[in-house]
């Protein structure tokens, strides 16, 4: 554990003096995982300030209490437990649910590469003078809560409405980088928004400062409240808060770990354990043969993660209601683990024994991975080890790039 217990940035902000923001109206972007360390949520505690006025409040992806999975429609309604009108930030009424299909996979890969139904509305932007936004980010670039962020600077740039971020720890650490640079603008979208690393280790008010920087030539009036006594090596549960999921389907801190690289399965017709009770620490299929990759998997020893097959049946997602053969990960060594790597080397084994079978939703996946050229490389047998080495100078410059950003030691 930590010498000191870590306190997000609610806490120190509202320890310091309000009066800055006496008689401003006040959108409030957050959701019911962003407590402070009495687990009281963040929704509660500045609507019940007196200091305060909370007119509205913004919810991202999932919802104001996560009840919503993975591409469902988020309404715009009032919020039973403060009574305040809640604007959606995941709409997909806009432009019209009845172009999206039912399936709720292909519903969220139309969805989340399209910026509509995902931006504030002009009118309501009018009315409000601060927006506060507090998100449990989770380190990775393919998670929509960052998106969320830079689509609220982008409508804030050049004008003289304020953005306070309430910072929160990086869950899987600011320690390690993996992963291709997203290519921006061109694989920019709301599963991916701009040139970071799949897995970036920043926190959400260092990206901020990066995007504020890098993106918006009219800069956006931006304060951070930081994160007390966090250190970056700090993996969550050393911070002696406690996990409450951020969204449906990251349960623990072990499936927020193997994310950045389980998270590509979406883009294949793998399942990627949703509709389960372990999403992204599970992964198969009713045409895989579990036993024969976990054996092949297990023969590269990469490093801090071995493989046991498993079998599972989803009741949600890919294949449910289905029998399906799979593996489980099984962290071994969390600062050695790549999730990353252990990605390529998992759909290289599967791909390599199931040509005819393993298909990869070639847009959504390139939306993912920021690129066109890694759905190619996989597609045609390229060997893992020169995969890994094509993106390490983008790594090099990005990690050179992101200092001047970074808020802890």
């Amino acid at each position: 554990m930590s010498e000191k217990r870590v306190k997000p940035g609610v806490e120190k902000f509202l320890s310091s003096d309000l009066s800055q923001l006496k008689g401003k109206k006040i959108a409030l972007v957050s959701n019911y995982s962003a407590t402070d360390s009495s687990l009281i949520p963040t929704i509660e505690l500045l609507n019940n300030s007196k200091d305060l006025d909370i007119s509205i409040l913004l919810s991202p992806e999932h919802g104001l209490w996560g009840k919503f999975q993975a591409g469902e429609n988020v309404p715009e309604q009032n919020d039973k437990r403060t009574g305040l009108p809640v604007l959606s930030l995941y709409d997909q009424s806009i432009p019209s649910s009845a172009d999206l299909p039912e399936d709720i996979d292909k519903r969220m890969r139309i969805f989340d590469i399209s910026d509509s139904g995902k931006k504030i509305n002009k009118i309501a932007l009018e009315n409000i003078d601060t927006i506060i936004l507090d998100l449990q980010d989770v380190g990775t670039r393919i998670y929509t809560y960052i998106s969320t962020m830079g689509y609220l600077m982008e409508s804030l740039s050049g004008t003289d409405k304020e953005l306070i971020i309430f910072d929160r720890p990086n869950p899987i650490t600011g320690k390690y980088i993996e992963g291709p640079v997203l290519e921006y603008p061109n694989y920019s979208s709301f599963v991916g928004f701009y040139s970071i690393p799949v897995r970036h280790g920043m926190t959400m008010g260092e990206l901020a400062l990066l995007f504020n920087s890098k993106i918006y030539s009219n800069k956006v009036r931006l304060s951070i409240a930081v994160v007390e006594n966090w250190e970056r090596n700090l993996w969550f549960d050393r911070t002696g808060s406690h996990w409450i999921n951020p969204s449906p389907n990251l349960p623990s801190l072990t499936s927020a770990t193997v994310y950045p690289g389980m998270v590509f399965l979406e883009g294949t017709n793998i399942s990627e354990g949703r509709g389960t009770t372990n999403p992204f620490e599970i992964f198969g299929a009713p045409w895989l043969d579990g036993m024969l990759i976990t054996e092949e998997l297990n023969k590269k020893n990469l490093k801090g993660v071995k493989f046991r097959e498993t079998f599972f049946r989803p009741y949600f997602s890919k294949y449910s209601g289905e029998d399906c053969s799979g593996i489980k990960l099984f962290i071994t060594d969390r600062d050695e683990y790549s999730p990353f790597d252990t990605m390529l080397n998992i759909i290289s084994v599967i791909k390599k024994i199931y040509p005819d079978n393993m298909m990869i939703h070639k847009e959504y996946f390139d939306m993912i991975a920021g690129n066109s050229w890694l759905s190619m490389e996989i597609n045609k047998g390229s060997e893992v080890s020169s995969i890994i080495s094509s993106y390490q100078s983008g790594l090099a410059e990005f990690s050179e790039l992101r200092r001047q950003f970074l808020l802890y030691e």
